[in-house]
């Protein structure tokens, strides 16, 4: 699965023109590698996701083409959340 679709189906991102525009600022890694929204995804991968002023480690638990907005949260597990300070930039 494509990593912006893959953002968008579990809700880490609500669109997925912005997903593509994040991955484009160079602000998303694939098991420690930049990615593209083109990067294909697969379970167990990990995804270091940065958020303004904080860094979202997760791990792939599951890949669905669409998911309930309840269940969303299952495709994925948190490893990490850690606060970005500006010097890091």
């Amino acid at each position: 699965m494509r990593l912006d679709k893959f953002l968008k189906v579990s809700r880490l991102i609500k669109r997925r023109t912005l997903a593509k525009e994040v991955a484009d600022q160079g602000r998303i890694k694939v098991n420690g590698n930049q990615a593209k929204a083109a990067t294909t995804v697969s379970i167990d991968d990990e995804l270091d996701i940065q958020f303004g002023q904080k860094l979202l480690t997760i791990k792939i638990e599951s890949l669905k083409e669409t998911v309930r907005k309840e269940e969303a949260n299952t495709l994925y597990s948190i490893l990490k959340e850690v606060p970005v300070s500006k010097d890091n930039n």
